[in-house]
Parts: C-alpha cells; structure tokens; sequence
C-alpha cells in the first residue's frame, strides 16, 4: 500500500447538495428555503418564536428577586481549615483572617469576605477575624478553644 493509494471507504464520504442551481436539481427556485418572508431571508435567527404563539419564556411567571447589592461570600468549612493548618499553610498563632486564607490557598480571592462553615472537624485552635460563621462552626471553634470573631461584611474599594 502506498499514500497515494489510500481512499475513504465507499459511500463514507456524502457529496453536499447543490441548492439553488436551477429547477431541474430539486433545490432550485428558494433553494430549500421554502415561500417569501423572515424564514427566507438570510441571517434570519430568532430563538424562542413559536409562531405567533406565546413563547413559552413569556408564558411562565417572573419568580424571584436578585438583590443589586448582594454580598458575594468565601463559605469555607472548618474540615478544609482544619487540612490547611496541617499542612503548614495556616499559621495558628496569627488570627484567621481572608487574606490569610487566600496567601494559604483556601480561598481564590478576597470577594465580599469569608463565612466560616461548620462541616469537618476542627482540632487547631484557632483566632477567626471573619465576616459571618454559623452557629455549628462557632460552638465547634470554641469546643476546639479558638475564639470567632464576626466582623460584617468587608465592602471592597
């Protein structure tokens, strides 16, 4: 066998159709395109018509409310603090603040701030400088003999 002898295997490759070449091809006069009007022309796109009929986005009600000036929070659970300061990420002797989590790896970036979680066992006792905390990872913080302090929401310049 050589290159120049290598071929597709018969009827593997489709030849494309020839629209608009005359009525005697089939796909002649609109070309597929059926009669006059929007669906003819060309760059016609409209996603969601249903002809004429309601479209089923409109028909649906409108739900909810997306507030303009929500907070964006880090919600981090204790398990994943608890892997930081084991792996000598998280200094236990300096308060637990976002930007330490974020030098440790916890968090990607500093958003709105950081909301402790309590899922995960804590074992490191630890200072917490941090916008919100749950109740379960404020009584497991205490348990472990850290202290949580609640800071409100850190607005960003």
């Amino acid at each position: 066998m050589k290159l120049n002898e290598i071929r597709d295997n018969p009827g593997a490759v489709k030849e494309r159709t020839r629209i608009g070449r005359g009525i005697g091809s089939g796909k002649g006069k609109t070309g597929g395109r059926g009669g006059k009007g929007q669906t003819a022309r060309s760059g016609y796109r409209n996603k969601g018509f249903e002809g004429g009929q309601m479209p089923l986005h409109r028909r649906l009600p409108k739900r909810g409310f997306n507030k303009p000036n929500a907070r964006e929070y880090n919600e981090v659970n204790l398990g994943r603090i608890q892997q930081a300061v084991d792996a000598g990420k998280l200094d236990q002797a300096a308060p637990v603040t976002i930007e330490t989590l974020v030098a440790a790896g916890v968090c990607s970036k500093p958003r709105d701030g950081v909301r402790i979680l309590g899922v995960g066992d804590l074992t490191a006792t630890l200072a917490f400088e941090v916008a919100g905390a749950s109740k379960s990872a404020v009584e497991a913080i205490e348990r472990a003999g850290g202290s949580v302090k609640v800071l409100g929401a850190v607005a960003e310049a």
